[in-house]
C-alpha cells in the first residue's frame, strides 16, 4: 500500500501512539521524516528515534501521565502547497510550540529558519 501524503501518515501515526500510550510507534523510513524526527528530538517532543530496515521508530515522551505533544496540525498537501518567506513564518501558539519547514537547507525548525534568514514549504506545526 503506497500512501499518498508520507509526512501527514507520520503525524496521523505519532498522534494516535500518544492517544493508546504507547511507549513507541513505528513507519516507513525516508529521509524526510528522518528529519522531522530529529527536530522533534532535539526541540525535546519526543525521547528519540531510531532506523532500521527500511522503519523509522519513534520514542515518545510522557511527564506525569501526559504527552509531550499536545497536538499536531498538517499545513502543506499534495493539493495544496503553502511557502512562506522568512517573514511569514508563523509562531505556533505563542511561541510555545513550533514549525517545520522544507527549505534549500534541508528540514529544520521556523526557529532555525528565521535565524538562517530563509523561507520554504511549511510542512506543519507542533505544540
Amino acid at each position: 500500500m503506497s500512501v499518498v501524503d508520507p509526512i501527514a501518515d507520520m503525524l496521523t501515526r505519532i498522534r494516535n501512539a500518544h492517544g493508546a500510550f504507547h511507549q513507541t510507534v513505528a513507519m516507513p523510513d525516508s529521509k524526510m521524516k528522518a528529519a522531522i524526527a530529529e527536530i522533534l528530538k532535539n526541540e525535546g517532543y519526543i525521547d528519540g528515534s531510531a532506523s532500521a530496515e527500511g522503519t523509522l521508530t519513534l520514542t515518545l515522551k510522557y511527564a506525569d501521565g501526559k504527552s509531550a505533544i499536545c497536538g499536531l496540525k498538517k499545513i502543506s498537501t499534495p493539493g495544496r502547497r503553502v511557502y512562506v518567506s522568512v517573514k511569514d513564518i508563523p509562531q505556533v501558539q505563542n511561541g510555545l510550540g513550533i514549525c517545520i519547514l522544507s527549505t534549500s537547507r534541508g528540514v529544520v525548525a521556523g526557529g532555525q529558519a528565521v535565524a538562517d534568514k530563509i523561507g520554504g514549504e511549511l510542512l506543519c506545526e507542533i505544540w
